[in-house]
């Protein structure tokens, strides 16, 4: 059982950054591949990072490459996002899966083992 408590969300205007964190109980974190995945007003929960077990591998969508870094020590897994833009407002959330690999997650946001109960961003223009 791993439980996750994200934090760090806020309001923050356009061109500026944040940074979440994500802390996870148990003792076998290092047994999971660990991501962010966002969800705006009305759409889906899409998959913003990944990290591999060992932090050695990241993943990143399309639309936050270059902006965003997913990072990881013993027990809490990390977004630092940069030169945030008003369609990055959404309810981000911490994700674990002992299975596969950190571009897996990005496909497989439907066999995920656990889930935070998410940190709003806001961005204003």
């Amino acid at each position: 059982q791993v439980q996750l408590v994200e934090s760090g969300g806020g309001l923050v205007q356009a061109g500026g950054s944040l940074r979440l964190s994500c802390a996870a109980s148990g003792r076998t974190f290092s047994s999971y591949t660990m991501g962010w995945f966002r969800q705006a007003p009305g759409a889906e929960r899409e998959f913003v990072a990944a990290i591999s077990r060992s932090g050695g591998s990241t993943y990143y969508a399309d639309s936050v490459k270059g902006r965003f870094t997913i990072s990881r020590d013993s027990n809490t897994v990390y977004l630092q996002m940069n030169s945030l833009k008003p369609e990055d407002t959404a309810v981000y959330y911490c994700a674990a899966d002992r299975s596969g690999s950190a571009q897996y997650m990005s496909i497989s946001k439907n066999g995920i083992d656990y889930w935070g109960k998410g940190t709003l961003v806001t961005v204003s223009s």
